[in-house]
């Protein structure tokens, strides 16, 4: 099934310099568990698109969506420990476990995480009539009226209401009201309106939005000022201590992929990561060179720390 990645001078693929480790020689199956064509799907076929430039077969990927992130997840959980079934997936992995009663699988102990391709910083848009112009003049607002305005989210759960309820949280238990969409086009009609005056949007819609003048951006979550977008202050500036959110994008296997295995494909994604940093950064991706399996799966534990006390304090459950 498999066969050794040749380290001679004479292999003139780039990928043969950097691994001595086992590669599957059949097609390896990317499993992406959103549907085709969206925000997490595009980047995994950049990725998949790359990586078989590089190595002796091709990765097709397989959009398996169903119950959140679940439906694909458990595929992978339960598909064989050879490398040739891996997963590219987002934050939805490490909040599944809170919102869920039940999963078919553990996030953790039925995955190896292989490596963290990047990370997508969340804007604050507010309507342009709204009055607040600053964040600091926004948390004035909502403190001085509690429960009275609204939030868009692209759907419960997702990464744009994470965002939310931890901007909410740590902004010293602010009160506003959740409003789920599905996805965040459908919300922005009633944000342009003014029926609903705020949304915490993934950057690389909200930019499209402060492009065309239609929105105000008040915040970004990067713990710095970020190179997508840098007159945007962070929430930390703005008064909200400790505030840091993204959606990102991870490669994992099914736990149990021999090492060497997981070498080759961390390898594999390293270099096509590189390659891919300028496509990526258009896409308002903050990319994550020299990913390793020990640091994703750092920071993997992280997230999940992170997230799973918001979404317990806020009852979010998966519909």
């Amino acid at each position: 099934m498999y066969r050794r990645t040749l380290m001679a001078a004479a292999a003139a693929a780039p990928f043969a310099a950097q691994a001595q480790a086992e590669w599957p020689s059949q097609p390896v199956r990317m499993v992406v568990p959103f549907a085709a064509g969206g925000p997490t799907d595009v980047p995994a076929r950049l990725l998949a698109d790359e990586m078989s430039r590089n190595l002796p077969n091709r990765i097709v990927v397989e959009n398996r969506t169903g119950s959140g992130v679940v439906i694909g997840t458990d595929m992978v959980a339960k598909a064989p420990k050879d490398g040739l079934t891996i997963l590219y997936t987002t934050v939805g992995h490490a909040v599944t476990r809170a919102m869920f009663d039940r999963l078919p699988f553990d996030p953790v102990a039925d995955f190896q995480p292989i490596a963290l391709v990047g990370q997508v910083p969340m804007i604050m848009l507010v309507n342009n009539d709204f009055p607040a112009r600053t964040l600091p003049e926004f948390l004035a607002i909502i403190r001085a009226n509690p429960g009275r305005y609204d939030y868009a989210s692209s759907g419960n759960g997702g990464a744009v209401h994470l965002a939310s309820e931890l901007f909410l949280h740590l902004g010293g238990g602010l009160r506003m009201n959740h409003i789920a969409f599905r996805g965040s086009a459908p919300a922005y009609p009633d944000i342009l309106a003014g029926r609903i005056p705020m949304i915490i949007e993934v950057a690389a819609g909200a930019l499209g939005q402060i492009q065309r003048g239609a929105l105000r951006p008040l915040a970004i979550s990067t713990a710095q000022r970020s190179g997508l977008a840098p007159n945007i202050p962070t929430f930390i500036e703005g008064g909200v201590p400790g505030y840091e959110a993204y959606t990102w994008h991870m490669v994992m296997a099914p736990a149990g992929t021999p090492a060497p295995v997981v070498s080759a494909i961390q390898a594999a994604v390293s270099r096509a990561v590189t390659q891919l940093t300028p496509r990526l950064t258009e896409m308002a991706m903050e990319v994550v060179q020299g990913s390793t399996p020990a640091s994703a799966s750092a920071f993997l534990a992280s997230e999940m720390a992170k997230w799973e006390p918001i979404i317990r304090a806020a009852g979010i459950r998966a519909n």
